[in-house]
């Protein structure tokens, strides 16, 4: 049969959702794109096939199999039951993620009925490689999280009575980070310690573990929002739960007298936190800028105010202002400095929530 064309192939249901999906699975009659295509490959011990649509001959019968199938039809089947704490991955997310859905999904089949395969609630118990906070090495670390709790633990050693720290997993936010911690399955871990962010790196070799652990988090999370939010309903706690950064890189900065020369710092942006730091991987940021709305004083704009001395070799200034200072930046390219200030004017924007203001009110105790 020649290459698929026509309609039939553009609605569906896919990871990446910007593209046309290209390929298709003859195993399970589902359209998909280039990049789940190596997934589906390689999952060889439930007899995976996949072509693409338009280079491969198709037989008479594998294209009737996916006009009785469709992606539609399929969701129905294998994702009837995903618990709504389950992180559904975009195509904007990392490999391991991806693939663990795809293996949830069609693999394990932990979705196909009313009890999920395996619980991601309750307790979890388990070793994770953590990086030292100061010596940079990854070495292997227990960690218990607890719903009943509403903590997540870690001890440095196995059989230690003491806890190394204990986190509140409702301050905890964890999002992958396999290129920043240079291993495809690494998950950071950022909280709130005395006022200051505190970031952990975490991995483990197996993927299924560690984003076990991560929707694990997101189901203990989900379990206090509804205690505390009786009336919300998910739809409404939903983006409370985990969140990835809008936006992470270099920029130079320089101090608050903006007169010290302006230095190369790797800053994070988290919905309203500017952090900035020495080393993308310290834990510890060096400081912090909070963005609120733009009523309130709050403002992001290019350029830097004139008469400023740019020592730097990066050209393309942003000023932010608040009520309280304003901060200076330089970015390498027109292009990034742009983004970030797409990325700054998009949250100076968006009305503050109750939970906000504590948190403004906080900065301006703190600083």
């Amino acid at each position: 049969y020649e290459p698929i064309e026509g309609d039939g192939r553009h609605s569906v249901q896919m990871l990446n959702e910007k593209e046309d999906p290209s390929w298709g699975s003859c195993s399970l009659g589902v359209f998909i794109c280039v990049q789940c295509s190596g997934i589906h490959r390689n999952i060889p011990d439930i007899g995976m096939k996949v072509k693409s649509l338009s280079l491969s001959r198709w037989e008479d019968q594998e294209v009737k199999f996916m006009a009785e199938n469709g992606n539609e039809l399929m969701k129905q089947k294998y994702e009837a039951f995903v618990p709504v704490y389950y992180y559904k991955p975009t195509h904007k997310d990392c490999q391991v993620l991806r693939e663990q859905w795809i293996r949830a999904k069609y693999e394990r089949k932990e979705f196909t009925g009313k009890l999920v395969t395996v619980s991601l609630t309750g307790t979890r118990d388990g070793m994770l490689m953590k990086r030292g906070r100061d010596n940079g090495q990854f070495l292997n670390r227990r960690f218990v999280l607890s719903e009943r709790e509403g903590t997540l633990k870690y001890f440095t050693k196995y059989d230690a009575k003491e806890p190394k720290a204990v986190i509140k997993v409702d301050s905890i936010n964890a999002a992958f980070q396999p290129e920043k911690i240079g291993n495809p399955n690494g998950l950071q871990i950022t909280y709130l310690k005395d006022y200051n962010t505190r970031n952990i790196f975490l991995y483990h070799d197996n993927g299924k573990e560690i984003v076990d652990w991560f929707n694990s988090i997101r189901a203990i999370q989900l379990h206090y929002l509804k205690v505390a939010f009786p009336g919300a309903n998910d739809a409404e706690l939903m983006p409370k739960l985990t969140r990835n950064f809008l936006k992470e890189g270099y920029m130079e900065k320089t101090g608050p007298r903006h007169t010290e020369g302006f230095k190369k710092r790797w800053f994070t942006l988290d919905h309203r936190r500017l952090m900035y730091y020495k080393d993308p991987l310290d834990a510890f940021a060096k400081g912090e800028a909070f963005l609120g709305h733009q009523d309130h004083g709050y403002r992001a704009s290019p350029g830097l105010p004139a008469g400023t001395h740019c020592n730097g070799a990066w050209q393309h200034g942003i000023t932010i202002v608040t009520p309280e200072r304003s901060f200076l930046f330089t970015c390498e390219t027109e292009a990034e400095q742009q983004d970030w200030l797409k990325h700054f004017n998009d949250v100076i924007s968006i009305q503050m929530s109750p939970q906000e203001y504590s948190m403004e009110a906080m900065f301006r105790h703190k600083h």
